[in-house]
């Protein structure tokens, strides 16, 4: 296995894989007498396309997961594939003006990436932009827990997420930041047009610089004991928010 390589586990992550981003799998290994149909069915698929398939052990699978729930299936990738900042512009052109953009700011934990995804997904994300540099990226725990996420929406990796925020309001995209201390509720939003909502990480919410390239900061509006949301849930009831917009 090569450097740039890396395994991806669990049956929703291996068959996005396949279906999304077949020529970067390099082989795939599944359980030996598993009988779940999933698991036939990616066996089916990847050699459609010529992925190399092996049946093998399950204590051959748990070591190669390192821990992670694999479900009888992981898949070798030969590098993973990235999405370039530059590739916005036109993300949100194709999008004709209804683009709804998710920009993280310095998420750490892999499982929050993860969920936060899988959330991106369900609501049709235009793209999602995470930094390159202090926070988690797009690795196995991520792709586990996005079930396949990970693979089917664009990822873009900021070099500087200031100067990406300015690149996306020069695109006509409205930025609003989600933090604890805003005045405006969420809900009193316009959220139909290009927006994007960006969100901080779990320590210390948005940076200063995200906080300032912000059109606007809002808050989700608790009015129970606790004051913040983990980021994840927070990313799901702001992203929902609007797509009830959009379809009313």
């Amino acid at each position: 296995m090569s450097k740039q390589s890396q395994w991806i586990v669990g049956i929703n992550a291996v068959s996005a894989a396949v279906e999304h981003d077949a020529d970067n799998v390099r082989e795939i290994l599944l359980e030996a007498g598993g009988k779940n149909p999933r698991i036939t069915e990616i066996e089916g698929n990847a050699r459609r396309v010529g992925i190399e398939v092996r049946r093998v052990a399950q204590q051959a699978l748990d070591g190669v997961a390192g821990g992670l729930r694999h479900q009888g299936a992981v898949a070798r990738y030969a590098a993973a594939k990235t999405w370039d900042e530059h590739e916005l512009e036109g993300l949100i052109e194709a999008a004709a003006g209804k683009a709804l953009v998710l920009v993280l700011d310095g998420v750490q934990d892999p499982h929050n990436l993860g969920a936060c995804l899988r959330s991106a997904a369900a609501a049709g994300v235009t793209a999602v932009v995470i930094p390159k540099d202090k926070a988690v990226q797009v690795n196995a725990t991520v792709r586990k827990t996005s079930a396949g996420a990970a693979d089917s929406i664009p990822v873009i990796r900021a070099t500087n997420l200031a100067r990406c925020l300015r690149d996306l309001q020069q695109l006509g995209v409205w930025i609003y930041g989600l933090a604890g201390d805003a005045e405006a509720s969420l809900y009193k939003l316009d959220l139909k047009g290009n927006v994007a909502l960006v969100l901080g990480g779990e320590a210390d919410g948005l940076r200063r610089l995200t906080r300032e390239h912000c059109d606007q900061l809002v808050k989700i509006p608790m009015p129970g004991e606790f004051e913040s949301l983990n980021v994840s849930v927070a990313t799901g009831v702001a992203l929902f928010e609007a797509v009830r917009q959009r379809q009313a």
